[in-house]
């Protein structure tokens, strides 16, 4: 009919601008992680420099995968109809656990079999307490964004989150043992427990992939 303008029903009106409020609290949610981390990468790549930590070494990759991943997913909900930018992300995310899960393992079994000891770090202690704690509640936070909103990539990234809190927690005993009893052999074996998860998670991003 001329003249007349398309008027959403009140019903959808509200459905959109509710998923345009989740959203923005996604973005929100992986800037914010996205600050912490970039801060994070620096101060743990330092520690792990400084004490010879495996732990603190696959962290900080960890922290850098963080980063890619909340790009990522950035870039992706800012345009969520392109399912193709869907796909991409996901991959992105699954070959980056494959990435970490490879190098934790190598560099713990080879501090394993060699005895090398690391260090004490009480910048890496302080660091990963305040990580485990942050990360768990941006992970929680994206995770149920993520299923409010129906996007399986933002839900898949919070994993990503989760598994830096497992990580960090982790990192974080093997820190207080080496450095409380002298139990070098911790700090590696801490570093390996991220494996089960980085292999986990990647599956679950592959298998998002094929549908």
């Amino acid at each position: 009919m001329r003249g007349s303008t398309h008027v959403l029903p009140p019903a959808a009106e509200k459905g959109a601008q509710g998923r345009a409020v989740l959203l923005a609290r996604g973005i929100r949610l992986e800037l914010a992680t996205l600050a912490w981390n970039v801060v994070g990468v620096g101060v743990v790549f330092a520690a792990a420099f400084a004490a010879g930590s495996v732990a603190l070494a696959g962290f900080g990759l960890d922290t850098a995968i963080e980063i890619l991943a909340s790009t990522v997913v950035i870039w992706h909900l800012r345009d969520t109809g392109d399912e193709r930018r869907e796909r991409r992300a996901l991959l992105v995310i699954g070959w980056a656990f494959v990435g970490l899960a490879i190098y934790v393992t190598a560099q713990a079994l080879y501090t394993l079999i060699v005895g090398d000891h690391p260090h004490h770090s009480p910048l890496g202690i302080g660091w990963t307490a305040a990580t485990f704690v942050a990360m768990l509640a941006l992970a929680r936070a994206k995770g149920a964004t993520g299923k409010a909103l129906g996007n399986v990539t933002l839900e898949t990234e919070s994993r990503v989150t989760m598994v830096d809190a497992y990580l960090a927690g982790a990192v974080l005993v093997g820190l207080v043992l080496n450095a409380a009893h002298g139990w070098w052999w911790a700090d590696p074996l801490a570093g390996l427990v991220v494996v089960y998860y980085a292999v986990r998670e990647a599956g679950a991003a592959f298998a998002e992939v094929r549908g």
